[in-house]
């Protein structure tokens, strides 16, 4: 085998390596973060990650209506519609209507909801954190590479 070859071989196993490290990763801080998020909530009811990623769409771009809602966190309508009940009841987010819409419901965050977007935003800013941290290895020359790699592995995985 020559080198080139030997060289793409050793990086599809390090890129095999990387999805099962990134996904054990995720498991870890996923079960730790919706721990941490209990803490918040009524023990009588469960939050998974795609609920929380509901109520921060509904936070970040409040008033929103389901339509808009299921294109952002990129689920089908009836299953925000689920979602939404389902945060409806656990009084997490509240419907609304605009004064010059009276027909069409938007859902806003209640004060437990806002707290919840507020620790979901904080994890964020920490993952964003250790990444940077990471990146500071690399010069500018390099990081023009990884930037490139990645926006073309996005592109592969269309």
């Amino acid at each position: 085998m020559d080198t080139a070859n030997k060289n793409k071989n050793a990086i599809h196993e390090l890129f095999v390596q990387f999805l099962e490290r990134k996904e054990q990763y995720e498991t870890r801080i996923t079960a730790t973060y919706l721990e941490d998020i209990r803490k918040h909530i009524d023990s009588e009811f469960t939050l998974n990650m795609t609920e929380l990623h509901t109520i921060a769409c509904i936070g970040e771009w409040e008033p929103i209506n389901v339509t808009t809602l299921a294109e952002r966190i990129n689920v089908s309508k009836g299953n925000t519609s689920k979602i939404t009940n389902k945060l409806l009841k656990a009084g997490w987010v509240r419907k609304a209507q605009l004064n010059d819409n009276k027909k069409e419901v938007y859902f806003r965050l209640t004060p437990v909801g806002k707290k919840l977007f507020a620790a979901h935003d904080e994890l964020h800013m920490k993952e964003k954190q250790r990444m940077y941290e990471f990146l500071e290895r690399y010069n500018e020359r390099e990081l023009e590479f990884i930037k490139q790699l990645f926006g073309d592995m996005v592109d592969f995985y269309c």
